[in-house]
C-alpha cells in the first residue's frame, strides 16, 4: 500500500510535472497569463508557501517532536501552537501553495486542475493515516484539536 510510502515532496514534483505536460499538451492559457502582475502574485503565494514551511519545520523543533510524514508514530506531543493553530498540515498547505504559484507560472488553465489530484493523493496517502495514528496515541486529546484546527486552513 502507498500510505505514507510516498514522500509528500514526490506527491508534489508528480503534480508539478503534470501541470508542466498538460500544459504543453493542451496549451490554453489564461488571458494576460505572461503580465508581471501574475508573475508577482505567483512570487508571493510561493513566499508565503516556504515562511509557511519554514513556521512549521521551526514549531515542530522547538516542540522537539518529529515532523518526518514516515513516522507519526513516534510524535511525542500534540503540536497545537504556532502556525499549527490555524492548520493541522502546515507543511502540505506549503506544498500546495507553490503548486499554485507554478499553475500561475505556467499559465495554463488545464494546470489547474490538478490541484485537487495533489489535495485528494496528500489527504488519502498522508493526511488520513497520520490522522489515524495520531488518534490512536492521543485519543480524545488530538481529536479535540481535530475538531478546532481544519485540516488544510
Amino acid at each position: 500500500m502507498l500510505k505514507l510510502k510516498v514522500p509528500p515532496l514526490v506527491w508534489f514534483l508528480f503534480c508539478a510535472a503534470l501541470m508542466w505536460w498538460i500544459g504543453r499538451v493542451l496549451p490554453v492559457h489564461l488571458p494576460n497569463y505572461q503580465h508581471p502582475i501574475i508573475f508577482i502574485l505567483g512570487a508571493l503565494i510561493a513566499v508565503i508557501g516556504l515562511v509557511i514551511a519554514i513556521s512549521a519545520v521551526v514549531t515542530m523543533r522547538k516542540a522537539e517532536t518529529t515532523s518526518s510524514p514516515f513516522q507519526p508514530q513516534n510524535t511525542f506531543q500534540i503540536v497545537d501552537w504556532g502556525i499549527y493553530r490555524k492548520s493541522r498540515n502546515p507543511m502540505y498547505l506549503s506544498l500546495l501553495l507553490g503548486l499554485i504559484a507554478w499553475a500561475l507560472w505556467l499559465g495554463s488553465i488545464f494546470a489547474w486542475f490538478v490541484l485537487p489530484l495533489f489535495i485528494g493523493l496528500i489527504t488519502y496517502f498522508q493526511i488520513k493515516p497520520e490522522e489515524q495514528i495520531l488518534t490512536q496515541k492521543f485519543g480524545q486529546r488530538y481529536l479535540d484539536y481535530a475538531s478546532r484546527v481544519r485540516r488544510w486552513l
